[in-house]
This record gives C-alpha cells, structure tokens and sequence, in this order.
C-alpha cells in the first residue's frame, strides 16, 4: 500500500492530519518482538492489584446476562454514582472509559470557529478531541522545570488565555503525564476566574490516589459552577482498565446536551456490574493506595540514586527525566523485558513516565534502568 490516503480528502477537516493514539506497547507484542518471556509493562498507568475480590465476583455474575443488551440508561450505577458524590442521578453522565466522556463533550460543545484552552503537557486526548470536531486549541504555557510543579499547569495563565471566542477549558488535575497537580485554593481562584458561558472539564481519572496529598475533590464546586463537568475513570485505581468505563458529573443541563450524543449501550453489562461493585470495595481501594505511594517513594528514591530525576507525583506514576534522548533508553529497557512510555509524543523527548507496579516489578525496572543508561558494555 502506498503512503498517501485516498481517503483523506474526504474526511471531516479536523480529522485530516489527526494520527492514532498509541497506546503502551502489549506484553505480548514485545515478547514476539524480542523473543522473550516474562515482561513486565509499566506504562498506562494500570492498577498492578487489578480488580478487587467484589468486581470479580460482579463480572462472574455477569456473564449469564451478556447474552442481553445491558441497561441503556446504566440507572444502577448512576444512582450508585450519584449517591457516592452527593448529587442527582441527572446529573451522571457514563462513558466507555472517561476518554469517551472528553470525546463527547468536544463533540456536544466544539465546532469550528470558537477555542478550547489546555496546558501544554496536558493528557493527549485533548488535543486529539479538540483537533477532530475542527475547534481552534489555544495551548497554555506550562511551568517551567524548576517550579514546585514543574511541567504543570499554571492556573494564572490559564485563566488569561480564555478569550471571547473560548467554549471549553480541559484541566487535569492531577496532571497526566506530568503528576502535578493544583491545590484547593488554586482550583478555587481558576474556576471563579472562567467565565460562566466557557465549560471547565476537571478530569480527575487519578483522584483516589492523590487525596492523602490534599488534592481537592472537584465535585465540591459543582454548586457554585454550573459551567464544571468533572470526569472520573473506573480504569486507574479501581483497576478496572480492559472493562472501559467512566463517568462525568454536570449540571444536569450539561449532561443532557450530553446524553444526546453518548451512544446507546456504551458502557456492557460485565462493566456495569464490576464498577457498581468496586465503588463498595473500600478494602481494594486502600491497598491499592497503599501500594502506590509505597511505589511512587521507592521508584523515585531508586532513580535518583542513577541520576535521574523523577518529581513528587499524585498519580499512580513518576515522571523521570533522563536528562538525554529517551528513545535508546527505552529501547533498552524493552530488551530487558520492562515496557514503560517515552514521552516524544508530549514534546519531551527527554522523558519517560514510568507506572507503579508491585514491589517486585519496581525492583525489576530500577535493575533494568541501572542496565540500560549504562548502555552497551
């Protein structure tokens, strides 16, 4: 086949140009690749514990039922949603993954002509979302490298970036892939700075493990800011990953624009019972927790006795930068059997984003790494 799409003229503007997400590379890829046994994949941020004793017996139960469309509605687990946060199930929106509730708030809101704002370094669907419905993205200068949070978002700018042709602000918070986050008083001092006409997405998919670190909850201003949609992910700490599914918490005025859009079915049935059966599996989540912030403390410790800097993060992974081209690194570490996620794609070429595994997975990659920036020998 050819390199020059015969396609492309026909497709929508915004599509035009827009390359495929790449996710981490598979285990099983790599070990066809290389020849190997045994790799371990450190690199989309998925929960080493998996799914909790509850999802499980939740996705056993469910098998007898997936002969049967599930509940378009997915009323179960909006009211489970609904009551866990404090609102009204009209206000839950559900998504396949929370990427898909981005997808379909660009869809309901952007069109040519009007501007989504976003910091630079911030999660690669935006970009991609904003791109595909033809809106003009407006990226906002991040921290530099020495800042308290640095690569993060700059809340000040932000704010100033916000124009009159702005229709939706994307913030991450924490920040993937960076880890940074903002506090209660900067979220606060943002959101009151955007205008009521422009929707703030408060993507919080690592919101259970950054709470110890006083991370705010965002669901907390939703109150006072009809214009806030914050979104929530079954995929991270609930270690819910391969079932796809996500939610968004609006005005409900805003999630029936959403509704509207959202395809029927979108989240099946074993996802809809596995997620209503992890919100009450408090026992998982804190080990879960546990595990991470024991992972986050050792993989940075262990980088920086190589000499590789990897800053405080509230997510469930570091970013190391290693202070040279990441690409011969990782490529070495793939030879050792550890898939992590270099990070060119983010204009940081000098970066990997490693996930928290088990214990003995973080001992894996700090052996691995200590191999591959010593390179050849």
């Amino acid at each position: 086949m050819g390199t020059v799409n015969r396609f492309e003229s026909l497709a929508a503007p915004g599509v035009r140009g827009l390359s495929p997400y790449l996710p981490g590379k598979p285990t099983s890829a790599l070990e066809r690749e290389f020849g190997i046994r045994g790799s371990i994949k450190l690199a989309s941020n998925e929960n080493p514990l998996g799914p909790g004793p509850r999802a499980q017996a939740a996705l056993a139960a469910a098998i007898a039922n997936v002969g049967h469309y599930p509940d378009g509605s997915g009323h179960g687990l909006r009211s489970r949603i609904a009551h866990r946060h404090g609102v009204d199930i009209g206000q839950v929106t559900l998504g396949n993954g929370s990427n898909d509730v981005l997808v379909l708030l660009a869809e309901a809101f952007l069109v040519p002509g009007v501007e989504a704002v976003y910091s630079q370094y911030a999660f690669a669907v935006y970009p991609s979302a904003v791109q595909a419905s033809g809106a003009t993205a407006r990226l906002v200068p991040a921290w530099p490298p020495g800042h308290a949070q640095p690569l993060g978002h700059n809340p000040a700018e932000l704010a100033a970036a916000v124009g009159p042709q702005t229709r939706m602000m994307f913030v991450a918070n924490p920040n993937n892939p960076t880890g940074t986050w903002l506090d209660e008083s900067e979220l606060d001092e943002l959101l009151r700075a955007v205008p009521p006409d422009v929707i703030v997405v408060l993507d919080e998919a690592y919101h259970e493990y950054s709470v110890e670190l006083g991370v705010p909850d965002g669901t907390r201003w939703l109150y006072r800011h009809p214009n806030l949609v914050v979104t929530r992910t079954f995929s991270k700490a609930y270690g819910l990953a391969g079932l796809r599914v996500g939610y968004a918490i609006s005005h409900p005025d805003i999630a029936d624009i959403l509704n509207r859009v959202r395809q029927p079915f979108n989240v099946s049935v074993p996802a809809l019972a596995a997620a209503a059966a992890a919100l009450d599996d408090v026992g998982h989540l804190e080990a879960t927790v546990r595990l991470n912030r024991a992972g986050i403390e050792r993989l940075r410790n262990g980088l920086a006795t190589l000499g590789i800097v990897a800053p405080p993060s509230a997510g469930n992974f570091v970013l190391a930068d290693l202070g040279r081209a990441a690409g011969p690194v990782d490529h070495a570490l793939l030879r050792e059997g550890v898939i992590v996620r270099p990070l060119a794609n983010y204009a940081l070429p000098n970066h990997i984003r490693i996930s928290t595994g088990t214990s003995e997975q973080n001992e894996r990659l700090l052996t691995a790494m200590s191999v591959a920036i010593a390179g050849p020998a």
